[in-house]
């Protein structure tokens, strides 16, 4: 008799249990069916003042090793580190004793040379012998050319010996260049810029360059190259930037932000917090209103405006309503309740 009734107990808190959390799930039902409590803002596009900047490093407009191409003792390095160089300008002299060799053997056969053209000129010599003299003279030409090259190794530009590997008497080895030469009368730098924005540059368009180094100052550079290629997985394209540097104030290595100049264009503005990111991406979304319901629209943030940031989609008119309270809490296709 005493089971029975405990029986009876725990099926009537069982059925309370169950009533309550009914009253509980379609409480939670008859609210999502009303809806998320937002407020939006209609879109309208804004003309703003197009200025992108980015970081860049700066880099020697050229820069080459100075090294012969074959291994041999040096002579004498006429330069050190910090040397102002003039294009031409000798730096470095090798051993010159095969220069010298293959130069008497030249010389020689430039005698014959000019005496067996002189034979052919009048007929007085075979075909045959004429042009074996004359190969083995352009052979040795060409030789002593190459010889003189390795032998004295001159500034292919004006510049700055940036570094010093070797010491007069040692052998070179290949291992590394005798010298590097840098050019830092012009400087450049390698900007990486969103994709939107390639059919709006123009090579000769100019930027203006700041460094922390000099509070204050801007410097002027010109975009010489453009990029023809997008990156498939940044989805940006490269621009070279030629920066005038005749005073040498600016240095490669050292850090700068570029400022390209758009002008002014027109463009859709919204407050930053109404777009979203996709956790574990860099996908962006907002949403809008789509006739009471959200729809969620992807997009790519362009310019920032303090608390605001410039967006763009194929997907988003002038006249749309944006979420920009609420919107944490929305999914595709919830409900709005706009306030």
């Amino acid at each position: 008799m005493k089971s029975i009734k405990i029986t009876s107990l725990l099926i009537g808190i069982a059925l309370i249990v169950t009533a309550c959390g009914g009253k509980k799930a379609e409480e939670k039902t008859q609210e999502e069916n009303k809806g998320t409590n937002v407020q939006v803002l209609k879109l309208e596009q804004t003309t703003v003042a197009r200025n992108l900047s980015f970081s860049v490093v700066l880099q020697a407009y050229e820069k080459v090793a100075i090294a012969p191409t074959i291994p041999g003792r040096i002579s004498n390095i006429a330069v050190k580190v910090g040397s102002q160089v003039s294009a031409g300008q000798l730096l470095v002299q090798m051993d010159k004793s095969n220069y010298i060799q293959a130069k008497v053997q030249f010389d020689n056969l430039a005698v014959d040379y000019n005496r067996v053209s002189q034979l052919n000129a009048s007929d007085n010599i075979s075909k045959q012998q004429y042009d074996q003299t004359r190969a083995a003279y352009e052979a040795t030409k060409t030789k002593v050319a190459d010889l003189e090259a390795n032998t004295f190794l001159r500034a292919p530009f004006a510049g700055v010996i940036e570094a010093k590997n070797y010491e007069n008497g040692e052998l070179f080895t290949g291992m590394q260049p005798i010298l590097s030469l840098v050019q830092i009368n012009n400087l450049k730098a390698l900007v990486s810029i969103p994709e939107t924005y390639y059919s709006q540059l123009k090579e000769g368009t100019k930027v203006a360059i700041t460094s922390e180094v000099y509070p204050g100052e801007t410097f002027e550079g010109v975009i010489e190259i453009i990029y023809p290629t997008i990156d498939p997985v940044t989805h940006t394209f490269q621009v070279q930037i030629k920066i005038p540097n005749a005073d040498k104030t600016l240095r490669p290595g050292m850090y700068a932000s570029t400022s390209i100049n758009f002008g002014n264009v027109k463009t859709t503005v919204v407050p930053y917090q109404a777009v979203l990111k996709l956790q574990g991406s860099n996908e962006r979304y907002v949403f809008i209103n789509n006739n009471g319901v959200a729809k969620r629209v992807s997009v790519q943030l362009g310019q920032r405006f303090d608390d605001k940031t410039e967006i763009i989609s194929d997907e988003i008119r002038d006249g749309d309503e944006i979420v920009v309270l609420g919107q944490a809490k929305l999914v595709d296709g919830a409900k709005l309740i706009i306030n």
